[in-house]
């Protein structure tokens, strides 16, 4: 039995939550790490789960909001698998940038099956009537190409940012059971 209705799946550093410990959400990242940025600040990655967000080991079912919000940024880290990326920054993945310390990165991976598998575990974990609220920033790649990776239908989404490239939309499960 899952406790919290809501799972953000790559919860990061927590940084668009008030309270950054509140029950109702189980925090999911597949890095645990903690660190001093560029600009003297800390910053850390603690998740209630650490898991990947293509292979999550909960039910189907279990959720009634879930949160996606994938790396965005597509650099290639010189001999770094994805995975490497989201462990504790080392002298082998070189993830000294500030912005890959605090969102991640997808890496030298194939970006449009990572992103594929993560709407179909977000969905599959969803249940029926919940929403899927999914954030993406087009820093490296439009909106519109990573909307083509799942064939659910948003309902609505928002850009925001200074320059309006960072997309909130919003997904309803489809209740079969109507």
């Amino acid at each position: 039995m899952i406790n919290s209705p809501i799972l953000d799946t790559c919860c990061g550093g927590k940084m668009f939550y008030f309270d950054k410990h509140d029950d109702r959400v189980l925090f999911q990242d597949i890095r645990k790490m903690e660190t001093t940025l560029c600009d003297g600040r800390h910053f850390e990655v603690n998740p209630d789960v650490q898991a990947d967000f293509t292979n999550m080991p909960y039910p189907d079912n279990s959720f009634r909001m879930v949160v996606f919000d994938p790396p965005h940024l597509l650099r290639s880290i010189e001999n770094c698998k994805t995975c490497d990326i989201y462990n504790e920054p080392s002298p082998k993945n070189k993830v000294t940038g500030y912005q890959m310390i605090k969102y991640g990165a997808l890496g030298n991976a194939d970006w449009k099956e990572v992103l594929r598998k993560g709407f179909a575990e977000c969905f599959r974990v969803l249940m029926p009537g919940g929403f899927l609220i999914f954030k993406w920033n087009e820093t490296d790649i439009k909106v519109s190409e990573i909307l083509k990776l799942t064939s659910e239908t948003p309902i609505f989404g928002h850009p925001s940012g200074k320059r309006s490239n960072t997309h909130w939309i919003c997904f309803m499960k489809e209740d079969y059971n109507k």
